[in-house]
């Protein structure tokens, strides 16, 4: 642990972020092989830094992280570091909270990681995000090395306990799984018991607090066992075949031994056969030496034979004689090796006789020994089956009384603590009810007295804006009744003064024609008052068209006034539609709020109904344990007068056994 110590804190310094000090404490103080570092704030440069050294450490196999407040990218850390790890076998992850990014990299853990034995990982919230917890499934179905898994506390729906099932039907090497306190239900109860068929490794699975009906719990419990049996039975014939194994072995040792022995035999046989067969190639040589001295002496004879003829016979009787001594040498010489290959061909069968003599002895021995141990296990089990049966009837007894006491005493607390439990779930339940009510209650108050004084500050908003509205329209038609007063006044001034203007031009025009022939002279004059005339008609003409404008500008103004009016109205009009969208979506939002109430209410009503099936089921347990108890003294009441027959039976044989009564007279009491 120094050097993953050392380390942990370079890492850290290297990517600017101090070390935690708990987390070095904690380093100094764990053992070879495991890492603990449960409820320990972890950042986001710690999990860094973890996640990195985690693929290196090549010692560690127990890694505890429970209670540490892993944020979703400190866990993914983690786990991705775990993925390329092979030593790590525990993996300790509760109380962290996690949920979907969490869910996704377990699954891809499980997906990559082969080495994990056992993974906790309660009080989290995987199967509140479905699609994470599918994938965490999927991955769990390809994961043959996990063989312990812990998922208490995770919100695990009924689609979640499916997708569960459907894992555990491909999974080949989990052994036990606990479900405890979870929200799977009736549907993911019944997924699960139906999965059981196909899963031949599961042994252990645990569901209460799931709200799943008692029938399907015994399904569960039935499969289990039937699953443990298997368990044991295989975990017996394993045990079996690691002791036939190892006699196998040792049989196979001591005829290796036996073969090694013979070898060893057969080799001084051999070396015996060799040094016989060096001692005669040793005497072929001596008389073989013999022989070339025989013939150099032949040769000297026959030298001499030229010098002596007078022992020409004698010396031809002592060459007849040396070769008969040749000849006698030579058939010594073949017998030898012919009795000599005699000997070995029969010390090579005597050799094999004897091997095969050992090998049958060795199995007589073996079987012997075999019948022997036999008869010694039953002499054994015959002496404490008969020892054992005098004490049977009374421990039985005995034992049988005392767990039927316990198991009475347990099912009685078994049963006031769960009445006790749930009557304090139902209290709790409705407390928090009546709280989540009025507090509810209180809030659409609120909000209705908010809503209602807006409405009303819209309508006093609305009735000002409708009397500026009319205000506007009441001075524009006093401005437009004005102008048109001022254009009627205008139009008779100007018929007024053209009248007079006709009337005093016609009154001149008749002077005139009067006095035409009257007054030549004032022709000038006269026509300088036309000129006048003319010039004050078009002043008039000019007044006019002043007037005309004016009228026109007044036109225009009244024109913009009214467009002025209809972009006000549309703006107004605009205002009060938001308002009223605003006043819209917040009647929208308290429709929601109502519906929120009506499903909590629902919720409510759901979660009291499953209470009282809850109670009815635990009222059923109790009815059933009581008629099993009662079962269980009727037998206990049963074996008592069995067991007094029994004793009045061996009381009375005993009495005629001392009163010296024959025991034919015993035999049909018995």
């Amino acid at each position: 642990m120094e050097e993953f110590l050392r380390s942990y804190s370079r890492l850290c310094r290297e990517r600017g972020a101090e070390p935690q000090e708990t987390v070095l404490q904690r380093l100094h103080e764990l053992p070879r092989g495991r890492l603990d570092l449960a409820a320990q704030s972890l950042t986001l440069d710690t999990c860094r830094a973890l996640g990195a050294l985690l693929p290196r450490e090549a010692q560690l196999t127990e890694l505890v992280l429970s209670d540490c407040m892993l944020s979703e990218e400190g866990a993914a850390l983690l786990l991705q570091g775990l993925c390329a790890n092979t030593i790590l076998r525990f993996l300790d992850l509760k109380g962290n909270n996690l949920q979907a990014r969490g869910a996704e990299a377990l699954g891809k853990l499980l997906r990559q990681n082969k080495s994990i034995q056992s993974l906790t990982l309660e009080w989290n919230n995987l199967g509140a995000w479905e699609e994470a917890f599918a994938t965490f499934c999927r991955a769990l179905a390809g994961n043959p090395a996990l063989r312990q898994l812990d998922l208490r506390n995770n919100q695990i729906s009924h689609q979640g306990a499916e997708e569960l099932a459907l894992a555990l039907k491909a999974n080949t090497g989990l052994q036990q799984l606990d479900l405890r306190w979870n929200n799977i239900g009736l549907l993911g109860g019944r997924a699960l018991a139906s999965c059981l068929s196909s899963n031949r490794s599961l042994w252990r699975l645990e569901l209460a607090g799931n709200s799943v009906p008692s029938d399907v719990l015994r399904a569960v419990e039935q499969a289990m066992e039937h699953s443990q049996d298997r368990e044991a039975a295989a975990r017996e014939s394993r045990t079996r075949t690691r002791v036939l194994s190892k006699e196998v072995r040792h049989l196979r040792e001591e005829k290796s031994k036996q073969f090694l022995d013979l070898m060893e035999t057969i080799e001084r046989q051999r070396e015996e056969l060799a040094r016989s067969s060096r001692a005669s190639a040793l005497r072929v040589g001596q008389l073989q030496e013999a022989l070339d001295e025989r013939h150099s002496i032949i040769n000297a004879l026959r030298a001499k034979l030229q010098m002596a003829e007078a022992a020409l016979a004698l010396s031809e009787q002592k060459a007849q004689d040396l070769g008969e001594l040749l000849a006698a040498a030579e058939q010594e010489q073949q017998s030898l090796a012919q009795k000599q290959a005699k000997e070995h061909r029969l010390q090579q069968q005597e050799a094999a006789e004897r091997e095969s003599k050992l090998l049958r002895d060795l199995s007589t021995a073996n079987e012997k020994n075999l019948l022997l141990r036999n008869q010694v296990d039953e002499l054994e089990r015959k002496v404490k089956s008969q020892q054992d049966q005098l004490f049977l009837a009374r421990q039985e007894l005995t034992t049988t009384a005392a767990e039927l006491k316990m198991r009475a005493v347990q099912a009685e607390e078994r049963l006031d603590l769960e009445k006790r439990r749930s009557r304090q779930s139902l209290e709790d339940a409705e407390q928090l009810r009546a709280k989540e009510a009025e507090h509810m209650a209180r809030h659409l108050e609120e909000s209705q007295r908010a809503l209602q004084e807006r409405v009303q500050r819209l309508e006093a908003a609305r009735l000002s804006l409708e009397e500026e509205l009319s205000r506007a329209k009441a001075a524009a038609l006093g401005e437009r009744g004005r102008a048109e007063e001022e254009l009627m006044k205008a139009k008779s001034q100007v018929r007024l003064e053209e009248q007079q203007r006709l009337g005093h031009l016609e009154e001149k025009l008749r002077l005139l024609a009067q006095a035409r022939d009257e007054a030549q002279a004032t022709c000038l004059q006269q026509k300088q008052m036309v000129a006048e005339a003319q010039a004050r008609g078009g002043q008039l003409g000019l007044q006019v068209e002043a007037l005309r404008r004016r009228l026109e500008e007044l036109q225009q103004e009244l024109s913009n006034k009214d467009q002025e009016k209809v972009v006000e109205v549309t703006r107004v009009r605009v205002e009060f539609q938001e308002q009223n969208g605003r006043l819209q979506a917040e009647l929208a939002a308290q429709e929601g709020l109502k519906e929120k109430v009506a499903a909590l209410e629902r919720q409510l009503r759901v979660t009291a109904s499953g209470h009282r099936e809850a109670l009815l089921d635990r009222e059923s347990e109790n009815a059933s344990l009581r008629e099993k108890l009662r079962l269980r003294e009727a037998e206990i009441a049963r074996i008592r007068e069995e067991e007094a027959q029994r004793a009045s039976c061996l009381q009375s044989a005993v009495l005629a056994y001392v009163q010296g009564s024959p025991a034919r007279a015993l035999s049909p009491h018995k």
